[in-house]
């Protein structure tokens, strides 16, 4: 599903060059739930970036499914990506004026995938998978986190994308929440979506299938 060629991401900062990413190898089996572990400023969110095509390497290669996302334009990767990958950020990124419905059809809006009928009866299925159903037509604002990042949770599989990628999703929530968001994750995965989280909880083990550390922008464990 995800392969990785040596690649690298160097930032220019005032303070000089700054390499974020150093020659990463890295290959992710389809169906795989994985878990990319590292302090804060490790590269983590600089590799799902990568992954997802939000930033493009300055060297190396990133394929998924097949596509060498970096050698689209900018204009097709963006659909591309509205198609195949479903991203969690940390702090929800839900738009504060738009009903939880309707910040789940945005996905469904951007790439067209289904009739416009059809949107809202999937964004309400999708919120009573993730069981926020209840609160369909209910603004952000009024939800607990663990209820918005449920809510991002079902926006990020509007496109039923064959991966989904979260970037510390468990790290502004409670530790009852957190495990019962690492268990959405790992249903996701069982059901044969792609899913990998970049986390710095170390009790993890318990629920992916497989572990990655990165320190310093380098892999130092697989």
């Amino acid at each position: 599903m995800i392969s990785l060629n040596h690649v690298s991401k160097t930032y220019e900062t005032p303070a000089g060059k700054f390499a974020a990413l150093k020659s990463i190898d890295l290959s992710i089996e389809a169906g795989q739930f994985v878990g990319i572990v590292g302090k804060s400023g490790s590269g983590k969110s600089t590799l799902l970036n990568m992954v997802a095509g939000i930033d493009r390497p300055s060297s190396g290669s990133v394929a998924v499914a097949g596509t060498e996302i970096h050698g689209l334009s900018e204009n097709k990767l963006a659909l591309w990506r509205g198609r195949n990958v479903g991203f969690v950020f940390q702090f929800f990124q839900l738009l504060p004026t738009l009903t939880v419905a309707e910040n789940v059809m945005l996905p469904m809006d951007f790439a067209r995938s289904l009739p416009f009928r059809e949107r809202r009866k999937r964004a309400v299925a999708l919120l009573e998978r993730v069981a926020v159903g209840a609160h369909a037509d209910k603004l952000p604002a009024t939800l607990s986190g663990g209820e918005q990042q449920r809510v991002a949770i079902a926006r990020a599989l509007a496109n039923e994308p064959p991966l989904v990628l979260a970037d510390e999703p468990t790290g502004n929530l409670d530790s009852i929440t957190a495990t019962a968001i690492l268990d959405l994750f790992r249903a996701l995965a069982n059901q044969g979506t792609t899913v990998v989280i970049a986390t710095h909880e170390a009790d993890i083990a318990r629920v992916i299938d497989r572990r990655i550390e990165i320190s310093d922008g380098a892999l130092v464990n697989q």
